[in-house]
């Protein structure tokens, strides 16, 4: 064997066995032991069976057709387990329902026909070109059906907490996941484009999850990812309320309605002007009114930034966004940006 072989089968293998045990440190020493480091650990050993299918695939002569078929069959596990992952950690209290093991069902099918697999039919008959195309075809779709689920939960999660209301272990799951699906795309595309024409060498798979799982486990430790769960994303009753008005304040445009006052809020929320009020300097750190008016500026900088807009006076855009009076408009103005509206629209500042 080359030095090149050898130093390849090193490299590849790397990172084989560092999932592995990273697996077995998560399900069976990890002090806190909870569904999400377990799913996370069962995602490691099922990659390790599949990666490992790769290594000696490409190394070993006269490898059985049974293992090159279980080991493309343990791919249907890791899109249902990523999935639950990301589920698992960004939902307080999540519990896999018995419903969810329907989504085995492929796996099931394809390891147990696996098992059939002889080397006299993997190389005489006509049907192993159709039957092989097929299954690698389905389970890389199916894998990548997964992972965009995944992503599909993560984006949902992000946007159903705003960045500037997360918590640092929120910030630190959320970068977490990100990178954790990212590197399960790299590690996707990269088997892909080796079927596509042996676009890359096979072993370039192993080698590129060897990268990954090294890194991911390096951040995983750095941003403390195994040491909590969906549980930092239990709202409180502030954080659920100030959602609440940020939901009809910003995005309902109520700031634009001229009579928008405390009161008239906490009636539509059911709440006392006194829990609205808390709620507002927390988590926007202004108050009420100051937080109103600041979206008002925003809409107004963006009309006096338009030529298109110099028709329209300097009252009549006070009034558009919400203001009832010139002079409020004008010392709100004054106050968030350091300028009167008019010395703006001269300069033709275009808003951040």
């Amino acid at each position: 064997m080359k030095v090149l072989d050898i130093a390849l089968i090193v490299l590849s293998s790397a990172g084989l066995l560092h999932g592995t045990l990273f697996a077995f440190y998560l399900i069976f020493f990890k002090k806190k032991r909870n569904l999400s480091n377990l799913l996370l650990g069962l995602m490691l050993i099922f990659m390790a069976f599949r990666i490992g299918k790769s290594v000696l695939l490409y190394f070993g002569k006269d490898l059985e057709p049974i293992f090159i078929f279980i080991g493309l069959a343990f791919l249907l596990l890791i899109g249902p387990l990523l999935r639950w992952y990301v589920l698992c950690m960004t939902h307080p209290d999540f519990k896999l329902p018995k419903s969810y093991v329907l989504e085995l069902l492929p796996f099931v099918l394809i390891f147990s026909a696996s098992l059939f697999v002889t080397r006299g039919w993997f190389e005489n008959s006509k049907w192993v070109i159709v039957v092989f195309s097929s299954g690698l075809l389905f389970i890389y779709l199916h894998l990548a059906f997964y992972i965009g689920l995944a992503w599909h939960s993560f984006r949902q999660v992000k946007r159903r907490h705003v960045k500037q209301q997360r918590t640092k272990s929120q910030k630190a799951v959320l970068r977490w996941l990100q990178l954790l699906l990212v590197g399960f795309i790299l590690i996707w595309g990269t088997y892909v484009l080796n079927i596509l024409d042996d676009a890359v060498p096979y072993i370039i798979g192993p080698m590129v999850y060897s990268v990954v799982v090294y890194f991911l486990s390096y951040k995983a430790f750095q941003l403390r990812a195994t040491d909590v769960d969906g549980g930092v994303f239990k709202e409180n009753s502030n954080n659920y309320l100030f959602t609440q008005v940020s939901n009809l304040v910003i995005g309902d445009k109520l700031y634009l309605e001229p009579d928008l006052s405390l009161s008239k809020l906490s009636k539509l929320l059911g709440k006392s002007p006194q829990q609205v009020s808390l709620v507002v300097n927390e988590y926007a750190k202004r108050n009420f009114n100051d937080y109103i008016n600041f979206h008002r500026i925003q809409d107004s900088k963006k009309l006096l930034s338009s030529t298109e807009n110099d028709k329209y006076t300097i009252s009549s855009i006070a009034f558009d966004v919400g203001f009832s009076s010139l002079s409020s408009f004008n010392g709100a103005f004054k106050k968030f940006e350091g300028t009167t509206p008019s010395a703006f629209r001269k300069k033709r500042t275009v808003p951040k």
